[in-house]
């Protein structure tokens, strides 16, 4: 389904430059930017994926992951095709690396996601599985219509989108799990296409933009696991962001193409965990571990643990609307 893109301008040779997200492409006519599926038509620029969904479900908001964004909920969760970055380790790279014409996708518009959403009973709706920011204008009128149904808006991103997208969706977006793949230029280049700066600008942006924003971390061996490698990151997130924003070190398991990688050992995810928490980062989880008590929600006042996570399933008992029961403290947990 084609829609004329948002955030482009055309040149006098038939070009287009998008500025949506940070590869700024200039693509010529008939030809697609580097996510595939926005593309010029004699010197317009269209997104030829609105509506059109490659997934869909009603998932627990932890799995996003998100844990201090309304805990115990459910998004109606929402992917489509194509991405603006490659990434060598991707999970979903059927989806990825596909265009619009991969042959399971299926359409709805705005009003239906809302309607979904409510149908399976889910509190919010999160725009996830592949990156959202190559199908803005799709995602932006979505999550207009969800705001006004008091449905929470969730994007699960890279963290490639330029400024002005962005600042135009915050009015509609409550929360974002941007994902800081390594912390080192060289890794963004090989591993994924891309440049890390871009992606720390929006961290900044959004935490301007009162956009609660929760971090993934995926430590994958030898390629962005080192002890000052981590370090550095979490300094940064301490320094630029503060100390309460959630950091999800998740442990890497071989996919794509770098099958050849064995798993991260539990004791690499242990000193990302120590590393994080030293550096003064109140709230650090790991992911894709077989220790859930890495995955609660610890007061840093008292040391009780305030919510229980035992795979998705979700313990609030000692959690008293935003704050720790047994002591008061607040938890910067929204709800």
């Amino acid at each position: 389904m084609q829609k004329e893109a948002r955030f482009y301008n055309s040149t006098n040779k038939g070009k287009v430059h998008c500025n949506l997200c940070a590869h700024n492409c200039q693509i010529s006519q008939e030809n697609s930017g580097i996510c595939k599926v926005r593309k010029n038509i004699d010197g317009k620029l269209f997104n030829l994926i609105y509506g059109l969904c490659s997934g869909v479900a009603a998932d627990p908001v932890e799995k996003k992951p998100m844990y201090h964004f309304y805990p115990g909920t459910k998004a109606l969760s929402l992917g489509s095709v194509g991405c603006n970055f490659r990434c060598k380790h991707c999970q979903n790279f059927e989806i990825s690396t596909a265009n619009s014409e991969f042959k399971y996708l299926k359409k709805y518009t705005p009003m239906q996601t809302v309607e979904l959403a409510k149908q399976f009973n889910c509190q919010g709706i999160a725009y996830t599985y592949n990156e959202p920011t190559i199908w803005h204008e799709f995602c932006y009128d979505s999550a207009k219509l969800a705001k006004k149904q008091n449905l929470y808006t969730i994007y699960v991103t890279n963290g490639y989108i330029n400024e002005d997208p962005l600042r135009e969706l915050s009015s509609f977006l409550d929360a974002m799990n941007i994902d800081v793949k390594a912390f080192n230029e060289e890794f963004y280049k090989k591993i994924c296409k891309a440049k890390l700066a871009p992606v720390l600008d929006t961290c900044i942006l959004a935490k301007e933009l009162n956009i609660h924003i929760e971090l993934t971390y995926l430590i994958i061996p030898t390629l962005n696991d080192s002890n000052k490698e981590i370090r550095n990151f979490s300094d940064w997130v301490v320094k630029n962001l503060g100390q309460k924003i959630p950091i999800h070190f998740s442990r890497f398991h071989p996919d794509f193409d770098l099958r050849t990688i064995k798993p991260t050992p539990m004791n690499t995810m242990l000193d990302a965990y120590k590393i994080a928490k030293e550096a003064g980062n109140l709230y650090v989880y790991l992911g894709n571990v077989s220790h859930d008590e890495y995955e609660n929600t610890i007061c840093p006042n008292c040391n009780k643990t305030c919510i229980e996570r035992i795979g998705y399933n979700v313990d609030l008992s000692n959690f008293d609307n935003g704050k720790c029961s047994h002591c008061g403290y607040d938890l910067s947990v929204i709800v």
